[in-house]
């Protein structure tokens, strides 16, 4: 999304002279939450948005110009893709595919491929293209922290081809050696453990409450009730507790990276 919605909230907020903090004491937000829309990082609430009117004295302008998410994913994603890209720390669990935001692009063309009804080449272009931009939150080497805490199963299983696999592997190192991403493997030797039902991600803020995200086959939901957040933090640490450490985690990638080369 282009960011004209966020530069004319900050051009409103300085003509009538006021500072971030200010404007979100006016209307009772966080100053991080009024610098990330003015950044265009994140898109307000239509109550934000009504709040944020009302301080500035601009009738309805920021409540009519709410601005859409202009990216293609899946409508149950939608909510979670917002808070992907605000959030400070997030935990990944993948039990079938490389998490998205760590996926290379013949990897995300050939998981997207496997789409039922299947989907045209030029709509599997866009979700690529959106999949590689949510990525970009790699970009800056601190935030947000990433951990990814991957079955077995997502390296055994030959998602397009050998090369593609080795490709993805490799990228998986890379982003491990550079310390930008932490990467452990649970094995298949672990049997049975707690996140066996699907895919879940764990996010944290720097203005909120912890959230979760839980997907399965065409389902997704984010989970805000702080019990069952919890709850899920626990079965998450619980299985990383049975993981491999960060060093072997490396060995198996780099091992199963050179097989697929090999077998290519």
């Amino acid at each position: 999304m282009t960011n004209v919605y966020g530069e004319w909230l900050k051009a409103q907020r300085e003509a009538a002279g006021l500072t971030q903090q200010e404007l979100a004491d006016l209307a009772i937000m966080t100053r991080s939450h009024i610098a990330h829309i003015e950044a265009g990082r994140r898109i307000p609430s239509a109550e934000d948005a009504r709040r944020l009117d009302g301080a500035l004295g601009t009738g309805n302008v920021l409540q009519s110009f709410l601005p859409k998410q202009d990216v293609a994913v899946a409508d149950y994603f939608e909510a979670a893709l917002a808070l992907e890209r605000q959030a400070t720390v997030i935990r990944e669990f993948a039990l079938s595919f490389v998490p998205g935001i760590l996926q290379t692009e013949r990897y995300a063309r050939a998981v997207l491929s496997t789409s039922y009804p299947p989907v045209s080449e030029e709509e599997c272009d866009r979700l690529v293209v959106t999949r590689l931009q949510r990525a970009k939150v790699l970009v800056d080497p601190v935030s947000p922290v990433v951990w990814a805490l991957i079955d077995e199963a997502v390296l055994r299983r030959v998602v397009g081809s050998e090369d593609v696999m080795a490709e993805q592997i490799t990228h998986l190192v890379r982003l491990v050696e550079s310390r930008r991403v932490r990467v452990h493997v649970l094995p298949f030797g672990v049997g049975a453990y707690q996140l066996l039902q699907g895919m879940l991600s764990l996010m944290w803020f720097e203005d909120q409450p912890p959230l979760a995200y839980s997907e399965g086959n065409s389902v997704g939901t984010v989970h805000d009730s702080p019990a069952l957040v919890t709850r899920l933090q626990g079965a998450y640490d619980l299985a990383l507790s049975d993981a491999l450490p960060l060093r072997e985690s490396l060995a198996l990638l780099r091992a199963t990276a050179k097989d697929y080369e090999d077998r290519d």
